[in-house]
């Protein structure tokens, strides 16, 4: 299991997460919390390349507004 970030705001129904280093999932990975719940799926990287953040798509039964703050990690 990767760490992959904090989710620091949502946009657009997806959450957006900061990583903690250059180091970042794939796409299609999946996220979950750390309770092992999953959380979404990772559907965009974009940013700087030092530090880049990540678009995960939420689950359908995870309110997107719920998460924020929370650290995800890559599995």
């Amino acid at each position: 299991m990767q760490r992959l970030g904090t989710v620091s705001r949502t946009a657009q129904n997806l959450l957006v997460v900061r990583c903690d280093d250059a180091d970042h999932p794939a796409i299609g990975a999946e996220a979950v919390d750390e309770s092992l719940t999953t959380v979404g799926r990772v559907v965009d990287v974009f940013g700087p390349v030092s530090r880049p953040y990540v678009a995960v798509s939420p689950s359908g039964d995870v309110p997107a507004a719920s998460v924020v703050g929370t650290r995800l990690y890559a599995r």
